[in-house]
This record gives structure tokens, C-alpha cells and sequence, in this order.
């Protein structure tokens, strides 16, 4: 039947379309869909034509391989077509299974003909290249382009130290080897953290990249190959292109196989994933494991792939269009989907960190069900832009949280309204503040949020601080789920019938917690000050303000000048601790605390006076015969010294015990002065 004016439109439609995307992804590096939506377009299209072969054009997408040419590059026609690989989108096990069967009816075998062997790859998420040599030597590095003719980029693939330059003598005169160029996560991760710097200094031009993928053909397809060399690209090598004959001297290989281990002993990255697989079975084992191990591998990928082993098969099987029937690619559930922003919620975590979170419409991507994305802090939503009704591209990998990778600006409901961070917490209603230089908004109210009650908890209870002895993460775990500690002072109300009834908590250990828990009543003002928990105040600075000021009330009265007095205490330090102790919460767990027993000595406020090691950098190392660490720290620190915990060109000072590692072999070759426990001593006194 003779296609209808409407069919003939969305045939044209999706011609338009998957031109449009295929430009943006292939040429600009900028998708503006996920792979997972362009699928299904071109599936779509195909099927159209494969039941209305009169609406098959010539420069229809499903005739061709990939996009046009990037202008600046120079054309380099193929000697070899770089063809495409069918996608089984059947992502079971029947996939697999499918693929072998039609295999198997291709090749005219009967059931009981022995299995096909195969060889099971990995399908990179990256930008597919073919590398020419001649006489051992790289001459040219082209991209696929449309599979027909592509563009040159051997500058740029010369700074990738994984591809050889010279290969053995025992190569043939002509070889082409064709593989993928990517980029690791945790490189990628690198390159977007240097991006965000140069966005934050103000640098035009600068963008973060949106996975790795993009960022590898970025890279490749600079014009200054200086640039792409600061991108950390890898590579893996996969199959050929044109070789030298076996009647001119070229290899017999026999096998696909055979050809890789042979491509490794030359010198080429040969994914150590690549296996030979027999029969079905162990095509779906292998679709499995990789599946498992998927999110864990350190570059992406987005399925794995299956080739006929036998060479000569493969010429029986030949190509239909523009794919080979000897191989498959059998994917996995899609990363990236397309969804929409049904809210903006935000999220105080267990430190105070407020994180603006899009509630999405109900999403499969990745395996699961996705409603929640991440959107990282207000910067970040401006500059992607999101907001409440938008259509945006998800991206989940393994347990990562997912996140909004971009939205699609041309589909935004009229009049949505930018995003902005709430001034209050929305759990205790405590101020939201930003620090300078800081990216994320936090919660002040650390001892009175909900949302911050079991980090507050072990805070103030660890060692350095009160030291409540057995009241570790699964006791605060209880506590706080059952509803019994909702702040502080509640700890000191806990009673030993209610923490005797607790899971897995005996009478005798009850006893234990409210006995360390009245030890802990006596403390000092530096811990007790520690364990409050202010941001940006650590152990040396809960000393400086407590030897500064001399009581706690002081310390909670001075302004931020007052505070900034305090030696090593700058504008940061000085507001932070000025604003928590003006939030009302706060200062009321401190009266409750008070009020329940808890006590410490306070004096005078310091004179001050030159402390005979200010200025200087000391670091311990290893273990002192008669003073613990804690305690060579805290005298240290009382004559002024800076307490480090790592050796550089700045240390004065290595005082070295018994067991001394790394850092005193590191203080010999710097020539830093080292002492013993007495020649401590002796300094403290101010005899050397």
C-alpha cells in the first residue's frame, strides 16, 4: 500500500530531525537529546521506509554513518568503508540469543551443527578512528566521518601516548588500525573540575563538558592541537581498515581474534574485556558480567559487542545496507533520558550543605526508575538554567546520583521563573548563608536542624571533643530514629531503662554510655567549644579563642572584629563563628548544656605576649617514649607553633619517634632540622 500524505510528512519530519541531531552530535559535540531518544527516532524512520521503500532517499540517515565534515579539517576518503554496527535493542537475554539465530539461519546451519564462536567486546562511548601507518610508521589519523570520508586529525591523536608512532619491522607495509579514542571518568571529572575554575575567574569562552564522550571529541576535533593535548585522551584499538595482502606479504590471519592479540603484540591497547565467546550462552554470560561490572569500569560504556570470530564466516556473511550481519551491538538500559522538572525542592544534608533538587516526572534510565536529580547548588542551576516545567536530559551512572545534564530551552513552558535559594533552612528555619568563595549555601542552626542532628551528635561526642565514650554511629543511629535525642541536651536526659529497651543494647552497656556520658560533664573550654560544631573552627582554633577570650560567653558576645583579633583568625573564620552563635537556637542548646551539668574552667582573656615558637612549622612523626602525640600537639601549639601534618620547604621542624615513616626520610632530603623527644623539650624551653 502506497504511503499516505501523512506518512510522507513524518517520514520527512524525521529525516529533518535526525540531521538536525545527528549535526549536533557528530559535528558540534553539543547533543541536545539523549542517544536513547535519537534510537528511537531512527528506528522509527526505518521502519517507515522498510514498509514504504518509495520514501527510501539516498541521503536518508538510515543510508548513511555518521555526520558531515567539521570545517578546518582536511578530507580523507576511506580506503576501507568505517560501517556502523546494527543495535539489538533488546537489552534481555534474548538479545543475545536473537542475534545467534540469525547467525546461524545466515550462515545455513543446521540445530545440529556445532555453536559459532564469537568474539565479545566492549562498545566505548567514544569518537571511532582509524589510524594509517605505513612502513611502521603513523602517517595519518582520520575520523569516521560518514563512514565514507573523514576528517584528518593526526596533530591532535599524536598527543595521545597510548596510540604508537612506529610500530615492529614485522608489520605489514600498510596497515590501518581502527579503534575508539575516549576519555577516563576520573580524567573527565579533572578536566570539567580545571573547566569550573576558569568559568569562576572569569574566562570567556570556557564551558564545563556534558559526559565523556563529548569532551573526547572535543578534544579531537580542535584546530590547535596544543589544546588537545591538555585534554587526557586514551584509546583502544578494535579492529582494521585496509592492510597489506597476504599475496604481497601482509598477515593470514584467520580469525578476529587472532588479529586484536595480534594488534597487542604490536603495540596497540586491546581492551583485556575482549574474549571469545561460544555458542549463545555465553554471549548473554558475557552481557551480564560486563553489565555488573558496567559502572564500575573506569571510561563509559553503552553495550557490548558481538563479531563471528571466523574471518572467512564473515565474508560468507557479508552486509545488508549499511551494517555487517557477522556483528551486533546489544546495549543496555539508556543512561540518559529525556524528562521534565515537575519541582525544585531543596535538601539539607547531614553538614548543613543545602542542595536544590529537581523532582522529576517518573523516568527509566540507567535500570531504575528515576524521580530525583541532583542540580549540585545555586551556581549550578543558573548556569544550566533549570527550572520548574522544564524538559531536560537526565543522566544516571551506577549509584550516582542522578542529575540534570541539560535542558532543552525551545520547549520551556512561558513565564517559568529562574530559580533562587531560599534565605532560610527549609527544616529548622535557621538563616541560609553563603560564604565568600564558597559555591553551596548551609544551614546555621548545626544544633538545632533535624536535618544535622546525627552529625552533630557524633561531633560533639568523638574523642577530641567531650569524648562520650560508646556512643558510636549505631547507638546515634537509634537515638535519633526512635525520636529520643532531638538535640544535645537530650543526651544528658537519657535514662537506663530507655537505652537498656534499644536493639542490641544490654543493661551492662547502658550503664557503660550514661557513665561516660556523666565522665563527659568535665571538659574544657577548647573541646567543649570543638564540639559545638561552628564551621571552620578545628581543634587549633577552639584554642585560640578559648585562650583569647578566657570564657565562653565572651566568646559568643564578640563582634567580628572582636573575633579577628584572635591570632590565625581571619574574615572567614571570624563570620562564621559570629553568625552561628547569633542564631537563638544555638545559644539555647548551649544554656540547656549548661543547665544539664556540663562544665569547664574559664579564665581571664590572654595578654598578649610573644610566644617563643610563633611562626614556626613542626610536624610529629612516629611515636615519642613518654609524651602521646595529643600531647606534644597541645604543648606545641600553647608556645605558638604551627602543628602540621606533612613535611615541606616551610617546616622548621620534624620531631621524630620511634617508627618513623615517610615523613622523616622526607625531612632528611630537604635538609629540615630533626629532634627527638628531649631536643622537643629542650625547644619548648627555649634552650635551642
Amino acid at each position: 500500500m502506497p504511503a499516505t500524505p501523512k506518512i510522507q510528512e513524518r517520514a520527512d519530519a524525521l529525516r529533518e530531525l535526525l540531521h538536525h541531531h545527528a549535526h549536533r552530535y557528530y559535528v558540534m559535540d553539543e547533543p541536545d537529546i539523549p542517544d536513547a531518544e535519537y534510537d528511537k527516532l531512527f528506528r522509527e524512520l526505518q521502519e517507515i521506509e522498510a514498509q514504504h521503500p518509495e520514501l527510501l532517499t539516498p541521503d536518508s540517515p538510515t543510508q548513511r554513518v555518521g555526520g558531515k565534515l567539521l570545517e578546518g579539517f582536511a578530507k580523507v576518503r576511506h580506503k576501507v568503508p568505517m560501517l556502523s554496527i546494527r543495535t539489538e535493542t533488546d537489552i534481555e537475554a534474548s538479545g543475545a540469543r536473537n542475534f545467534d539465530a540469525r547467525v546461524r539461519r545466515e550462515l545455513g546451519l543446521a540445530e545440529s551443527a556445532p555453536p559459532v564462536e564469537y568474539v565479545a567486546e566492549l562498545k566505548f562511548d567514544g569518537l571511532a578512528l582509524n589510524l594509517r601507518y605505513e612502513g611502521g610508521v603513523l602517517v595519518q589519523a582520520a575520523t569516521r566521518g560518514d563512514g565514507e570520508i573523514g576528517e584528518e586529525v593526526t596533530q591532535n591523536i599524536r598527543t595521545i601516548g597510548q596510540i604508537p608512532l612506529r610500530l615492529p619491522k614485522d608489520v605489514p607495509p600498510v596497515l590501518e588500525v581502527r579503534g575508539e579514542v575516549y576519555m577516563r571518568r576520573d580524567d573527565f571529572e579533572k578536566l570539567n573540575e580545571l573547566q569550573r575554575e576558569k568559568i569562576a575567574k572569569g574566562a570567556k569562552g570556557e564551558k564545563t563538558f556534558v559526559n565523556p564522550r563529548n569532551a573526547a571529541a572535543g578534544a579531537v576535533r580542535q584546530l590547535d592541537s596544543g589544546i588537545a593535548k591538555q585534554r587526557p585522551l586514551s584509546f583502544f584499538a578494535y579492529g582494521w581498515g585496509e592492510i597489506t595482502p597476504v599475496e604481497q606479504g601482509g598477515p593470514a590471519f584467520t580469525s578476529h581474534f587472532e588479529t586484536l592479540l595480534t594488534l597487542r603484540s604490536w603495540g596497540f591497547p586491546v581492551s583485556p574485556r575482549t574474549q571469545v565467546a561460544t555458542g549463545p550462552e555465553e554471549l548473554v554470560a558475557y552481557h551480564q558480567a560486563v553489565g555488573k561490572e558496567r559502572d564500575s569500569l573506569p571510561f563509559d560504556i553503552d553495550g557490548v559487542v558481538y563479531k563471528v570470530n571466523s574471518l572467512a564466516l564473515q565474508k560468507q556473511l557479508g552486509f545488508v545496507s549499511r551494517e555487517p550481519r557477522w556483528a551486533v551491538a546489544h546495549k543496555y538500559p539508556a543512561q540518559e533520558q529525556l524528562t521534565t522538572v515537575q519541582a525544585i525542592e531543596v535538601q539539607v544534608g547531614r553538614t548543613g550543605k543545602l542542595t536544590p533538587v529537581a523532582k522529576l516526572a517518573p523516568v527509566f534510565v540507567g535500570g531504575v526508575t528515576v524521580t530525583n536529580a541532583t542540580l549540585h547548588n545555586e551556581d549550578e542551576v543558573h548556569r544550566k538554567d533549570v527550572r520548574v516545567g522544564d524538559t531536560v536530559i537526565v543522566r544516571r551512572a551506577g549509584d550516582v546520583i542522578p542529575e540534570v545534564v541539560s535542558v532543552l530551552v525551545d520547549k520551556r513552558v512561558q513565564g517559568a521563573a529562574a530559580f533562587k535559594m531560599p534565605a532560610k533552612c527549609p527544616v529548622c528555619g535557621s538563616d541560609a548563608v553563603r560564604e565568600e568563595g564558597e559555591a553551596n549555601h548551609r544551614c546555621t542552626g548545626g544544633l538545632f536542624c533535624g536535618a544535622q542532628r546525627k552529625e552533630a551528635i557524633l561531633h560533639f561526642a568523638q574523642r577530641r571533643a567531650v569524648d562520650i565514650e560508646g556512643l558510636g554511629d549505631k547507638l546515634v543511629d537509634q537515638l535519633v530514629e526512635a525520636n529520643v535525642i532531638r538535640t544535645l541536651p537530650d543526651l544528658y536526659k537519657l535514662g537506663l531503662v530507655g537505652l537498656a529497651s534499644l536493639d542490641r543494647m544490654a543493661e551492662k552497656s547502658a550503664q557503660n554510655v550514661l557513665a561516660a556520658l556523666e565522665k563527659s560533664k568535665q571538659t574544657t573550654l577548647p573541646r567543649f567549644l570543638y564540639g559545638l560544631g561552628v564551621r571552620h573552627v578545628g581543634e587549633t582554633t577552639a584554642k585560640d579563642l578559648a585562650r583569647h577570650f578566657g570564657k565562653l560567653d565572651a566568646i559568643m558576645e564578640a563582634s567580628t572584629e572582636q573575633l579577628l583579633e584572635v591570632p590565625d583568625v581571619g574574615p572567614v573564620v571570624a563570620e562564621s563563628v559570629h553568625t552561628f552563635f547569633q542564631q537563638p537556637h544555638n545559644r539555647e542548646v548551649v544554656e540547656q548544656l549548661r543547665a544539664c551539668g556540663v562544665t569547664w574552667e574559664e579564665g581571664e582573656a590572654a595578654v598578649r605576649t610573644p610566644k617563643p615558637l610563633a611562626g614556626k612549622t613542626i610536624v610529629l612523626t612516629g611515636t615519642l617514649p613518654t609524651l602521646s602525640r595529643d600531647e606534644a600537639k597541645d604543648m606545641l601549639e600553647a608556645a605558638g607553633a604551627k602543628v602540621s601534618g606533612s613535611v615541606s620547604k616551610k617546616t622548621d621542624f620534624v620531631v621524630a619517634g620511634a617508627e618513623a615513616g615517610s615523613k622523616l626520610d622526607k625531612a632528611r632530603e630537604l635538609g629540615v632540622t630533626v629532634l627527638d623527644e628531649d631536643g622537643l623539650k629542650a625547644l619548648l624551653a627555649g634552650e635551642a
